[in-house]
């Protein structure tokens, strides 16, 4: 994991889909399995869904919190 990434999951935002503009750190855990479970887009916008997705199935989103109020 590279830690520029959990500061992308509080800044960058969906590209597409049903939840575009929202960013990735508030996307739904149901939305972020879904992703893992029938395939994420390639490149970087697929390396942090899995990342998110990681980070929520393990109950981490809390190491985000302190990145939210420094972006």
């Amino acid at each position: 994991m590279n830690p520029e990434d959990l500061q992308l999951l509080v800044t960058r935002t969906m590209p597409f889909g049903k939840y575009k503009g929202r960013i990735l750190a508030d996307l739904p855990g149901d939305y972020l399995r879904w992703f893992v479970r029938d395939g994420v887009p390639k490149g970087e916008i697929g390396r942090l869904l899995n990342l998110m997705h990681e980070i929520d199935h393990n109950g981490l989103i809390d190491l985000l919190k302190p990145l939210r109020h420094a972006s």
